[in-house]
């Protein structure tokens, strides 16, 4: 299959020069340049599939199953998605696809492990070292890390903004060592993207060594995420489903949209977002204005300039008139997301985190004004990895799980870093050979 840039639709390249690259030369997102649509025996075996691996391979084998042989693409899905994205019932109506049960806790597990497989088989003959770069607000740089952790030849950049991710989610990343570095930036998650970003546009940089990004820029990541969209679809008897998404960048929502286009029965997508609010602005008015990203308690959707919103521009061909025929936006305040918390935790006995609520809440909303409708929220990350909010609110203690305690008794190690380019190119051209 081929791929254009959103900015260039005349620009073709291949799957894994697009997966390589994570950028576009002209600085525009990859897109295929066909969406291929699954059969109606291809969905029935969907609805049939009793895994996430047995759903991913099905969706896999439609979206790279003319770039990568049948049995590589089988092993890549399967070695990938070794655990499971269960639906729970959490009021009337209204389910959470938890998202949050593979190695990290977070629904970044999916298309990071895939990624990361699928960059060792396309590298898989070169001697040439290759440098991943990741900007996080939270939960990315732990799925990308922890992804790619040991894989030999590959070293990971992950860049953080200081104080603006919980501490769980910060031990994630900054004590693996090995091929891993964390870069602690003075700056927002918009001013890590953006050193990642400036870095993908170095001519001079990617001469000398070669670069790729783990942010769902890349197409690599952003395009498993589709699965778990399907593996929802499976799991709750509904012809049609509504689903929400707690946003940030929105590679989430993107991936979602292309399940849609694949075939799955989801007319509106619920965009869900905190007070970084740009695209449910947008989905109001019309007119769409980035700004710096605020900090928030659901950091994660930390988010002042969206990248994978030019793709989503892209699919509707920057029409608001058809963009608003399939999205609703919704804001929530942390005051508000503090109260959606505590009202389920003691209403429903489930425990929210941040950004889930969020989710749950334009769900919930969206059923006053469309009565019977079955909604799916995505409950992106453990709430453990929450705990200052989480306990607080609902008065308790959220249990922490084996595999994140383990981080938290880690050592953190981490490079300090201002938000300016030059200071970043440095620290990258340290790291070519010779």
């Amino acid at each position: 299959m081929e791929y254009y840039s959103t900015r260039n639709k005349g620009y073709r390249t291949t799957l894994e020069d697009a997966v390589k690259r994570g950028m576009a030369p002209d600085g525009g997102l990859f897109m295929p340049v066909h969406i291929p649509v699954l059969t109606r025996n291809e969905l029935e075996h969907i609805r049939k599939s009793d895994s996430l691996a047995g759903t991913g391979h099905i969706v896999a084998s439609k979206l790279f199953g003319e770039d990568i042989p049948s049995s590589q693409l089988e092993e890549i899905v399967f070695e990938a998605l070794n655990f499971e994205t269960p639906v729970a019932s959490v009021s009337e109506g209204i389910h959470a696809l938890e998202l949050f049960h593979g190695p990290t806790l977070a629904f970044k597990d999916v298309g990071a492990r895939f990624m990361a497989r699928l960059l060792k088989y396309f590298y898989r003959s070169t001697t040439e070292h290759v440098h991943v770069l990741v900007a996080t607000s939270g939960d990315t740089g732990s799925a990308v890390a922890n992804g790619f952790l040991g894989v030999e030849g590959i070293s990971v950049h992950v860049l953080y903004p200081s104080g603006q991710v919980s501490q769980l989610q910060e031990k994630q990343f900054t004590t693996l060592g090995a091929n891993i570095t964390a870069l602690e930036i003075d700056g927002t998650f918009d001013d890590c993207q953006a050193l990642v970003k400036q870095a993908f546009a170095d001519n001079e940089l990617r001469e000398k060594m070669i670069l790729t990004s783990a942010n769902s820029i890349n197409l690599a990541r952003f395009l498993p995420q589709s699965f778990y969209f399907f593996r929802a679809w499976s799991q709750v008897p509904a012809d049609e489903l509504v689903i929400s998404v707690p946003s940030g960048n929105y590679g989430n929502l993107t991936a979602g949209l292309v399940a849609r286009e694949m075939g799955l029965p989801v007319n509106t997508f619920l965009a869900a977002s905190n007070a970084n609010d740009v695209v449910p602005e947008y989905l109001e008015k019309g007119e769409y204005n980035p700004r710096p990203s605020i900090q928030t308690i659901a950091n994660a959707m930390d988010v002042g300039t969206p990248s994978n919103f030019e793709r989503i521009l892209d699919l509707f061909g920057n029409s608001h008139e058809r963009i608003t025929r399939h999205l609703v936006g919704s804001r929530y305040s942390d005051t508000q997301i503090r109260d959606i918390i505590s009202r389920i935790y003691i209403e429903n006995n489930y425990t929210l985190d941040p950004h889930g609520a969020t989710g749950y809440q334009s769900s919930f909303e969206y059923r006053e004004t469309h009565p019977g409708a079955t909604t799916v929220f995505l409950e992106t990350a453990h709430p453990a990895k929450f705990p200052d909010v989480v306990n607080e609110v609902t008065g308790t203690n959220v249990e922490i799980p084996e595999r994140l305690q383990a981080f938290a008794a880690g050592k953190k190690s981490s490079i300090e870093m201002n938000k300016d380019y030059e200071e970043f190119k440095a620290y990258l051209t340290k790291k070519i050979p010779g």
